[in-house]
């Protein structure tokens, strides 16, 4: 999934610079408290490392419920016993009975009738869409698959509707022609599964200034927003197809709104003071903040956050922007992503 702020294409210069600031690197736990798709818990738990993930987003939390916590092969047992499917993925792929909520409200026949008309699936795409989530939530209800069997067939669904989303990478608006990808079908195939049976690992769905009080650990990574531009309001679709409700929306694109997934991290005056909230009641020996050059808490007062605490140093990389940012044409192509690196004492 093409994401917001992801680090996939700096995963070597997180860890290289992590372990060039940490003593150890054995038999410890990683918590990743703002942790988007997975990408960089995927990594520590690549590396044998214990990992807590955690993100206020709902399809965020599926999405690491399978990458992160499930370290077994899933078997659909239960599918293949009562039910005689064999191919889990051909079976859901072929349902195409129920115009549901994503059809009603997220196509351009669906929503014909509506004030407002939106162009984010195609019919045919947004059809499949309601008719699988329909039926993998049948399915869990009537204990026909176990929770990790459901969290992982709604990550393969959040992940192939994303491929198919008429949208350029981000869900607050939607493009009035078709995209080439748009009109391709729908498609769930199944997603990889990092097993390391050395790990013992958690997920939690939890706001992370509240979830510092209730964990503990080594090594504490953030990569919280870095200004106004809100994941809730952002993949909003997608937290809808996680959570397989029917929720009050608005305006041209539909949005839902969760007041309570408003991130203090995206407001200029309580961002400062919410990241020294979560160090100062952190219970980690090492937090490391990943933050860049254009972030609304300024370079400065990180550092001086920091320095109340411990052992401060900062490690940099240029990079290129997210791609969905490239067309605003006050930007350059390039950013600098900031590791703050903290040792508490």
């Amino acid at each position: 999934m093409n994401y917001i702020g992801s680090k996939k294409t700096i995963l070597n210069f997180i860890e290289e610079s992590i372990f060039d600031f940490i003593e150890t690197k054995d038999n410890m736990i990683f918590c990743d408290i703002f942790a988007g798709t997975g990408i960089v818990g995927n990594r520590f738990k690549e590396l044998s490392f214990n990992v807590i993930a955690n993100d206020i987003q709902y399809y965020s939390y599926i999405l690491n419920k399978h990458f992160i916590a499930n370290n077994k092969n899933i078997k659909f047992r239960r599918l293949k016993n009562d039910e005689g499917i064999t191919n889990v993925f051909a079976y859901l792929n072929s349902l195409n009975d129920y115009k549901g909520f994503i059809y009603n409200n997220y196509t351009l026949h669906g929503t014909r009738n509506n004030e407002f008309q939106r162009n984010y699936f195609t019919e045919e795409n947004a059809i499949k869409i309601d008719s699988i989530r329909k039926k993998i939530e049948f399915w869990y209800e009537n204990k026909k698959i176990m929770k990790k069997e459901y969290y992982y067939l709604l990550s393969c669904l959040i992940e192939a509707s994303d491929k198919v989303a008429n949208t350029a990478s981000v869900y607050e608006a939607f493009l009035k022609e078709r995209k080439t990808s748009a009109l391709k079908g729908i498609e769930m195939i199944p997603l990889s599964v990092l097993i390391n049976s050395k790990t013992k690992n958690k997920v939690y769905n939890i706001d992370c200034n509240k979830l510092i009080y209730k964990i503990s650990g080594d090594i504490l990574y953030m990569d919280p927003p870095y200004n106004a531009r809100k994941y809730n309001t952002n993949y909003h679709i997608l937290e809808t197809i996680a959570m397989g409700d029917s929720p009050v929306i608005k305006g041209k694109t539909g949005i839902r709104y969760d007041e309570k997934k408003t991130s203090k991290y995206n407001k200029k005056n309580e961002a400062s003071q919410a990241l020294e909230d979560i160090i100062k009641n952190a219970k980690f020996k090492y937090i490391f903040l990943s933050y860049n050059n254009e972030g609304i808490i300024d370079i400065r007062d990180i550092e001086k956050i920091m320095k109340k605490y411990g052992k401060y140093k900062r490690y940099e990389k240029n990079h290129r922007r997210y791609k969905a940012d490239n067309t605003r044409e006050y930007l350059t192509d390039s950013t600098i992503e900031y590791l703050h690196c903290l040792e508490k004492k």
